[in-house]
């Protein structure tokens, strides 16, 4: 795999760690690796294997797709979706109107 998807791959896993309000040292304990590792896999430097995919994909709550491609899928559709059910009413008409908005000027 090439540097630059390795690097790729690491900022969408430090950006879902970051959004979960995760340390790379809680992250790391969660998939029972190194802290080291973490840090080295988000910044490019190593491939994660197939199997701590899977656990992190997991406990990140994102597809493997998001993770290798940046491609959203259904799952993260599915927990996107369940967030903005626990919404206030006026809140979800806000995100409403933005996604409308957004769709209108990206046509």
């Amino acid at each position: 795999m090439k540097t630059e998807d390795l690097k790729k791959i690491g900022v969408r896993i430090s950006e879902r760690r970051k959004e979960l309000k995760f340390t790379q040292e809680q992250l790391a304990e969660r998939m029972n690796v190194s802290t080291q590792m973490i840090s080295n896999i988000e910044r490019g430097n190593k491939a994660i294997k197939i199997d701590n995919l899977l656990n992190l994909c997991d406990i990140l709550k994102t597809s493997t797709d998001y993770i290798l491609t940046g491609k959203h899928t259904n799952i993260d559709f599915d927990n996107l979706a369940s967030k903005i059910s626990q919404l206030t009413e006026s809140d979800y008409k806000m995100i409403e109107m933005l996604v409308n908005y957004r769709l209108i000027e990206n046509k």
